[in-house]
């Protein structure tokens, strides 16, 4: 695989090299405590028992598209009924008993039943491995270079758990994209970008996966200024691009690519980048021709 970077980075190590300190700076200056308000990581940064952290965490991210003041709502109102321990709360749960707890909620393609499925197949899970960790694990082979295998292992399971409870809809298998059809799974990468990776704003309570085994959680802001900067030329934003974007990263970072993610996503998302006037932009030293 050779990106438009690794083409560039040949031809002229001295913007690579400049280009490496903008984002170490980028990375360095992000303010962390303050964005993590207006990003779904807020949701499993009120616990902290690892395994509140990972469960907050799973339902908070696969919830995560759309509107950030609407998914927040709805992850709000399916963590309130939880209490001090969604791990816990999880681990007995009765879809006779607990159900109705979630009566009317909803969000955009995900009906009550898609959300109750989501809580009935994660309580599932954590009796049978005892962690959301253990069951990613469980699908990890021990030379993979990236989270790709295990993700696809685990989104099987999930969809396999769910269909002994019914059909499955499409709006339980949006939660649970898979790269086996090609999805970038934006959602569940960020998710164990959360789970693994050490420094702020991330947890780094798993030990099993490695940084550098992580692909970028690719979103629109992700996918523009990883053109825009030349970590990419691909056009679609499905894994194979993710994969790219990631590994373009590990010539500024080979153990932890992703720690420049959540400062260049909100680059975008505050619009300090369009990704359109590349020419006067301080960051984009390589930008696509």
């Amino acid at each position: 695989m050779t990106s438009v970077l690794r083409r560039a980075s040949r031809q002229d190590g001295g913007k690579l090299l400049s280009l490496k300190k903008r984002l170490d700076a980028l990375h360095c200056q992000c303010d962390y405590a303050c964005r993590i308000e207006g990003d779904p990581i807020e949701f499993p940064h009120r616990y902290r028992d690892p395994r509140d952290v990972e469960t907050a965490g799973l339902i908070a991210a696969v919830l995560a598209y759309g509107r950030v003041d609407l998914f927040k709502a709805v992850v709000e109102r399916v963590l309130m009924p939880m209490g001090d321990s969604p791990a816990a709360f999880l681990t007995s749960f009765s879809l006779r008993r607990d159900a109705k707890r979630f009566d009317g909620v909803y969000y955009r393609f995900n009906t009550t039943e898609d959300i109750v499925m989501l809580l009935s197949v994660l309580h599932l899970l954590l009796k049978k491995h005892g962690s959301i960790e253990r069951a990613i694990l469980h699908h990890r082979n021990s030379d993979d270079l990236t989270v790709g295998n295990a993700l696809v292992g685990f989104v099987a399971e999930v969809h396999a758990l769910a269909e002994k409870q019914g059909p499955i809809s499409r709006g339980f298998a949006q939660l649970f994209p898979s790269p086996a059809s090609g999805s970038a799974c934006k959602r569940l990468n960020l998710f164990l970008r959360w789970m693994v990776r050490m420094d702020a704003p991330d947890f780094g309570i798993w030990k099993g996966i490695r940084p550098d085994q992580l692909v970028i959680p690719l979103d629109l802001h992700i996918s523009r200024i990883g053109r825009c900067f030349g970590f990419t030329a691909r056009k679609s934003d499905d894994w194979k691009t993710a994969v790219e974007i990631t590994e373009s990263l590990k010539q500024f970072d080979s153990a932890d690519p992703l720690k420049y993610d959540f400062a260049l996503c909100h680059l975008g998302i505050t619009q300090e980048c369009h990704a359109t006037k590349c020419k006067t932009c301080s960051y984009s030293v390589f930008r696509v021709r």
